[in-house]
């Protein structure tokens, strides 16, 4: 199971951070990615643009792949600390911030101008989550891949009934939204079918879907941190989960892969 934070991608034998356990399956599906898209277009380094990528949790460990990233995210302060973060892995020629959104992206960047394109972390807060998902695929060249990264509704309402919270996940399952109440911090969530549906509703393939954070924010901390060889089990068993559809209804997040026809 590779870690976004490896350099170059390769395995590390390092003991698995608790942010490494949320992102490896990702991570995992987008190297991938990449790697199909090299062999496809016959490039070594790919354009790579990440929409609210906020201080390059994955642009940085792509641009230690050789790729070119473009970030654009609306937070000053999260661009600066991705040119920190760039600047201290050495890759500072490689990635580019610039301030922008998902709704005005080709006011900051070209249409079909990457190879890979990444939405993580932000069809939950926009007005319109297809628009932006349309906007993210214009962004692809022909043949190039969408990674879709949004909250799960399944992994809310598990997590609310589990601390006790009944009517908020009562709440939650019948909300258009997926919110589980006024207090909610997430203003969107969704389901695989949903997310997928926004993926071919853009004209895209959807390639794969998978369930993310399936036990990582379940597991007690403590034990993922004390118990010997605890962090490599639990990266190991969701690995195996994230693509079984079952487990998609309880992920905290979910992921799509779509690709663009050729």
């Amino acid at each position: 199971m590779s870690d976004p934070s490896a350099v170059s991608g390769r395995e590390t034998t390092a003991r698995p951070s608790r942010a490494s356990l949320r992102t490896a399956v990702v991570w995992d599906v987008l190297k991938d990615a990449l790697d199909r898209r090299v062999k496809a277009t016959g490039k070594d380094s790919l354009d790579v643009l990440d929409t609210g990528g906020g201080s390059g949790n994955f642009a940085v460990p792509a641009a230690r792949l050789g790729h070119r990233v473009t970030v654009v995210d609306p937070s000053p302060n999260a661009l600066f600390a991705l040119g920190r973060r760039a600047a201290e892995a050495g890759v500072a020629d490689r990635v580019r911030g610039v301030q922008g959104d998902i709704r005005g992206l080709f006011d900051v960047v070209d249409r079909e101008g990457f190879d890979i394109v990444l939405c993580h972390g932000v069809l939950e807060y926009v007005d319109d989550p297809a628009e932006g998902v349309r906007n993210a695929a214009a962004a692809l060249r022909p043949g190039g891949s969408l990674s879709l990264l949004a909250a799960g509704l399944g992994g809310a309402v598990l997590a609310r009934a589990l601390a006790g919270h009944f009517t908020e996940a009562r709440h939650a399952l019948g909300d258009p939204a997926g919110r589980w109440g006024e207090g909610d911090p997430v203003p969107r969530r969704f389901t695989a079918e949903q997310l997928s549906g926004l993926a071919a509703g853009a004209g895209l393939d959807v390639g794969s879907v998978h369930g993310v954070r399936v036990f990582a924010d379940l597991v007690p901390g403590v034990l993922v941190d004390t118990e010997p060889g605890a962090a490599e089990a639990l990266m190991r068993l969701e690995a195996a989960a994230a693509e079984l559809p079952s487990f998609h209804a309880v992920a905290s997040q979910l992921h799509v892969l779509g690709e663009k026809q050729a």
